[in-house]
């Protein structure tokens, strides 16, 4: 959630965020329900106030006319009683107004809030303006030794390479047909060296954020409350990506949904928390199934391991203190982790600067990571796809978005002892199955076997091939 006083300061800063993210928001509707709720709150407290008064004063003036009451003469009786119907009644009609003033406030508030929710966070100024993906600037690139991406499979190896979805069909790494029939289109069951290769990965990518970069492991819940998931900032602009658990119908007094990635649940622990300033920046690390919908991908990668429902995904997580210098150097930091470990793997690579209409409501700043994978792009002649870069990894630098929405705070010496709202960050460490895709293409020998890389043998028994 934006920070409502900055939009008030400066609402076409939030206008023009919204128009570079092709976001379509309210802002103007949001600033007559902020003057108008800011009216109904001070009149409502000068009602307070007016009230508190009165009952103060009003005992000892009717104690007062009470007294005279009882000397008074009959014709004065009828006048003081006036009065002191009077003084009884005011506070009791304060009271009512102070109780419509509350109703008007609860009837606006939801509207309010609403539209506040939808207000995405507005995109850094160095962010380049553009539509969508195809707007997106590629930064660099880096290849092993010995390997250019800019030159086909078969150029670089000397023999034409087999698709992913034809490796693991040709090694027994998979079974489709058995995932469509449990759980539907877009399922699948990892077997055999597929799932041993599968869990390679995800504990040398865990082991590297927590041994070699110092991360604290944690685990999370999957599934979450709805609070959750709009405290995170993916409810409610990615609701239709979610799955969702109806609780409330069972007699539950929640519904619960899926999550998509260890971030929400990372994120969530320090909900409505405030945090040591000395204990910052929290560098958090998990291991976690994911879930995604996919709605609106129908026909679009639907062959292998690329676009699937459920997955299983290694997160990095980074809540530090409102400094923009500070969280611009941790999304450096945190994109280096992820070039290093695919540099250790010796996989070619992209970073890809997101263009505005590409970074989603909550980023300030998002830098994707795209592994070359033989296996996708074009055609050649003989009908052969000529390899392509696709997202294995995405970095997004949210600021305040996320933890303004958690009410999570710091606070210590820089702060005066006062709150302050944090700043976080995410970035995908490594999520597989896709990530088998470049790993099993690049890796792939003539003879259709598979060379396990080297810095993941420890974890497949000393295996150096499957095949």
């Amino acid at each position: 959630m934006i920070d409502l006083k900055a939009l008030r300061d400066d609402p076409e800063r939030y206008r023009d965020g919204a128009r570079k993210k092709n976001s379509t928001v309210d802002i103007d509707r949001i600033l007559m329900l902020d003057t108008e709720r800011r009216r109904l709150l001070s009149e409502r407290e000068n009602a307070r106030a007016e009230q508190r008064v009165l009952e103060k004063e009003a005992g000892p003036q009717i104690g007062k006319l009470m007294k005279e009451l009882k000397t008074a003469p009959g014709g004065a009786k009828a006048a003081l009683e006036a009065q002191i119907e009077e003084l009884r009644n005011k506070p009791a009609a304060l009271k009512e107004t102070v109780q419509e003033y509350e109703r008007s406030l609860q009837q606006m508030e939801p509207e309010l809030e609403a539209l506040l929710l939808e207000v995405p966070m507005p995109p850094d100024a160095d962010v380049p303006v553009g539509a969508g993906s195809e707007d997106n600037v590629e930064i660099r690139t880096w290849n092993p030794p010995g390997f250019d991406a800019s030159k086909s499979f078969e150029e670089n190896r000397g023999f034409s390479p087999k698709t992913h979805v034809e490796l693991i069909r040709d090694l027994g790494l998979t079974d489709f047909e058995r995932g469509v029939k449990m759980a539907g289109a877009r399922s699948y069951v990892l077997t055999g060296d597929g799932m041993r290769l599968h869990q390679a990965v995800l504990r040398y990518a865990f082991d590297f954020m927590v041994e070699a970069n110092g991360f604290t492991p944690v685990s999370v819940p999957v599934v979450v409350r709805e609070e959750c998931m709009v405290g995170t900032g993916f409810f409610p602009t990615g609701r239709d990506q979610a799955y969702h658990i109806e609780e409330s119908k069972r007699g539950s007094g929640h519904d619960l949904f899926l999550t998509g990635t260890g971030e929400v649940g990372l994120m969530g622990l320090h909900e409505d928390e405030i945090l040591d300033e000395e204990t910052l920046p929290r560098t958090y690390t998990t291991v976690s199934t994911c879930f995604r919908r996919e709605a609106g991908a129908a026909g679009k990668d639907t062959a292998g391991l690329f676009r699937i429902h459920q997955f299983d995904k290694v997160e990095q997580v980074v809540i530090c203190k409102a400094d923009e210098a500070e969280s611009r150097e941790w999304h450096t930091r945190m994109i280096g982790f992820v070039e290093a470990l695919l540099q250790s793997l010796e996989l070619p690579y992209r970073l890809l600067q997101c263009c505005t209409g590409d970074l989603g409501q909550k980023n300030a700043d998002m830098i994707d990571i795209e592994c070359w994978m033989p296996g996708r792009g074009e055609e050649n002649a003989k009908g052969r796809p000529t390899g392509a870069y696709a997202e294995t990894h995405s970095a997004s630098r949210l600021y305040d978005f996320q933890c303004r929405r958690l009410n999570l705070r710091y606070r210590g010496e820089s702060t005066g002892g006062k709150p302050v709202v944090c700043h976080s960050l995410n970035n995908t460490v490594l999520a597989s199955p896709r990530f088998l895709i470049p790993l099993l293409e690049i890796y792939q020998n003539e003879d259709g076997s598979v060379t396990v890389p080297a810095p993941l043998r420890g974890h497949m028994g000393g295996r150096e091939r499957i095949g």
